[in-house]
């Protein structure tokens, strides 16, 4: 298996030796409702995800409140095309008082929370309710103070790495790894919105943790469960997407988030992806062995008596597998017997004179 070392959350082993951890994004999910998020903590913990994640920020920690153009999201495609960044994000938010009820209730169901930093005194918030890990979002990779202060808490630290050169990962790692925590997980994310299976390059995975000797996991936008299943089978010991309650609601992410169910079969699939992979296999696994006799080999067809030659009719290529292999076949007709030899024996080598 791999050369990584696991990696403790919250008393969970991460590493390519088991299962994918996998972790539900509220996000903004909670449409400014405290009541909802709540509802999303259990239903996150009914799903069997291992773990929840906020956001902590601020729109004042995150942008300025100014509208001109650059200040504005002018992708067409995107699902927040026109909508001023300021204002998005004060929509988006969970509020700041909003964690330790949350954190509280998380810890009461025996589901791990945690949540992305997006300023610094995000950190010394999350500090205070004992987050076990940090997750550093895509956008805020090379916000390198940001990482600094988070890896310098020694918990593990997981990193986006969606937009980013090689050059901003190393930069990235280099900073954590400054701090002395080489606790780290990447995670391979492609920063559209939804994105699509084409866009999700998961081959990067093992690229990615070759180059870097890191765990690599996957934060994923694309709809469904196809793509994080193909990661798992690839190596990606986390996988992250973005969870609501129901689409239909709406919600700033809810394009491209998750229902519970969905969740739930994330958990059960990728795990089936994960132990799939097993270790390389020729010539039939353990469990293949009984199989066995449902292979064809070679057997008398019809009574031959002693001295008599093998034909096509006499000898043929039947189940089951235990004759002399179907490859012998040319060799041994016209050979002759050494013994009388009745229907349905398996032949064998000590047959032929």
């Amino acid at each position: 298996m791999s050369t990584e070392n696991d990696i403790l959350i919250n008393g969970r082993k991460v590493g390519t030796d088991h299962p994918p951890f996998i972790i539900a994004e509220m996000s903004g999910n909670h449409n400014q409702s405290l009541d909802r998020a709540m509802e999303l903590v259990e239903a996150a913990a009914k799903s069997g995800v291992h773990a929840l994640k906020l956001q902590t920020a601020s729109p004042d920690g995150l942008t300025l409140d100014i509208d001109s153009p650059e200040f504005l999201i002018d992708d067409p495609a995107s699902p927040w095309h026109g909508r001023n960044l300021y204002q998005l994000y004060k929509e988006a938010v969970t509020p700041w008082e909003w964690h330790k009820p949350i954190f509280d209730r998380c810890n009461e169901l025996g589901l791990t929370v945690f949540s992305s930093p997006f300023e610094l005194s995000a950190i010394d918030l999350l500090e205070e309710l004992n987050a076990p890990c940090y997750k550093i979002a895509s956008f805020e990779l090379v916000d390198l103070p940001l990482i600094r202060k988070a890896a310098a808490t020694g918990k593990p630290l997981i990193m986006s790495t969606g937009m980013a050169s090689v050059s901003d990962i190393q930069d990235a790692v280099q900073a954590a790894k400054g701090e002395g925590n080489d606790n780290i997980i990447l995670l391979k994310c492609t920063s559209s919105y939804p994105a699509t299976a084409a866009d999700a390059n998961v081959a990067t995975i093992p690229h990615l943790r070759e180059m870097f000797g890191l765990q690599v996991g996957l934060s994923d936008h694309t709809l469904g469960i196809g793509v994080p299943c193909a990661a798992a089978a690839l190596g990606a010991t986390v996988i992250e997407k973005h969870f609501t309650l129901r689409r239909e609601d709406g919600g700033v992410d809810s394009t491209f988030s998750l229902e519970p169910q969905e969740f739930a079969a994330l958990v059960e699939e990728s795990e089936r992806a994960w132990a799939s992979v097993g270790k390389v296999v020729y010539g039939g696994a353990v469990v293949e062995q009984k199989s066995l006799k449902f292979r064809r080999s070679l057997y008398i067809a019809e009574a031959v008596k002693k001295g008599e030659v093998l034909t096509e009719q006499n000898l043929r290529i039947v189940r089951p597998g235990y004759g002399l292999a179907p490859k012998h076949i040319d060799v041994l007709l016209g050979r002759k017997v050494n013994q009388d030899l009745q229907a349905g024996i398996a032949m064998k080598w000590r047959y032929i004179g």
